[in-house]
């Protein structure tokens, strides 16, 4: 069997006030409140997804 690798991210800031879209990425990455984190699988997708809203996650 393969092994995925997987990315953890964590909302550290708010998405108010930020852009629909920003916000709708947020939501998309499976993150609700401040401190709230996710595993993904690691794909081009997703770390696009990150880059689009690094200033409101942290990679752990």
């Amino acid at each position: 069997m393969t092994t995925q690798q997987t990315v953890k991210i964590q909302l550290v800031r708010s998405p108010i006030g930020c852009k629909e879209s920003h916000r709708a990425t947020v939501r998309g990455l499976g993150l609700r409140k401040i401190r709230s984190t996710s595993e993904l699988v690691d794909t081009p997708e997703v770390r696009g997804m990150i880059n689009k809203i690094a200033y409101l996650v942290r990679v752990l």
